[in-house]
């Protein structure tokens, strides 16, 4: 494992931790990857509800498809009528790989919850705040970084809502 001092961290995780002026990200790489909660709590060393899961969704009404981003521990999952709702649609879908990296400029599997390259509506769920602080995606699916819930709330500016 490196931290951000290290020179081993991806190009998209450098990206991340530029995205924020006077903030500094303490990014983890996990060479053997942290792609499913599951396998980041087990590299931490944490529970797996302080995990964040950023997925992005696409949320559907009569006029328009928006993509958005869902934060959700990675004990639970989403439900997407309840993003649908909270996000003033009538459904939701999953994005695709290409509107994931085209809406947040990351990858999926390793979308922050922030520094994304357009403007992301942010949903997150109230049970998140049962940890803080939290571990989010660090720009890829091998990166990780801890981060609490008051610079979480600042710096992705979510709509706290239920999402399971």
């Amino acid at each position: 494992m490196t931290s951000s001092a290290g020179a081993e961290l991806p190009e998209a995780s450098r990206r991340l931790a530029g995205a924020v002026p006077g903030f500094e990200l303490d990014i983890h790489h996990f060479p053997e990857g942290t792609k499913t909660a599951d396998d980041a709590a087990t590299a931490i060393g944490c529970p797996v509800a302080a995990i964040v899961k950023s997925l992005v969704f696409v949320v559907i009404d009569d006029a328009a498809e928006e993509p958005v981003l869902a934060l959700v521990p990675g004990d639970l999952r989403l439900d997407t009528d309840k993003l649908a709702t909270v996000a003033g649609a009538q459904s939701s879908r999953r994005a695709s790989l290409d509107e994931v990296r085209e809406s947040t400029g990351y990858a999926a599997g390793g979308t922050p919850p922030f520094g994304h390259s357009s403007n992301i509506r942010v949903f997150a769920d109230e049970s998140l705040r049962r940890n803080d602080p939290v571990w989010a995606a660090g720009g890829t699916p091998t990166t990780v970084f801890p981060i609490s819930l008051a610079d979480l709330d600042r710096l992705a500016s979510p709509i706290w809502a239920d999402l399971t």
